[in-house]
């Protein structure tokens, strides 16, 4: 059984941003795991996500969009894209609201920036948790 903290990203569709921040959590340490889900979930990953995060050298193309559910409780620490700002399933003492824009409808520039707030978010996060 894996033993790490998990870290859980959370957005309505889980298309997105959470999986972006999963993908970038993922690859920037091990000392943790990054999980994602949604509260109304998507047939698959947003297709100019795949593509900003594989000109970054990470590949979520593999990756399905997942329904809220027992993952949450299990969760070292959970942050809301912004999209489900006081999520009734997200325990506040948990939970950061990071307030990503939406990109969903945008061009790929958009994409790039919200990908890059992310990433500098979890940087962020990394460095003030020790990981």
């Amino acid at each position: 059984m894996d033993s790490r903290p998990i870290y859980l990203f959370v957005c309505v569709e889980n298309a997105c941003r959470s999986q972006m921040a999963e993908g970038i959590f993922n690859t920037l340490t091990d000392k943790a795991v990054a999980k994602s889900a949604g509260t109304e979930i998507a047939e698959g990953i947003n297709p100019v996500a795949i593509e900003v995060m594989k000109e970054r050298g990470i590949d979520i193309s593999q990756q399905k969009p997942k329904v809220l559910d027992k993952e949450i409780v299990n969760a070292t620490k959970i942050i809301t894209m912004g999209c489900t700002k006081n999520c009734p399933l997200a325990p506040k003492e948990k939970t950061i609201d990071w307030n990503i824009p939406d990109p969903k409808g945008k061009n790929k520039q958009y994409f790039f920036t919200v990908r890059d707030l992310i990433e500098r978010h979890i940087v962020e996060l990394l460095k003030q948790d020790k990981l």
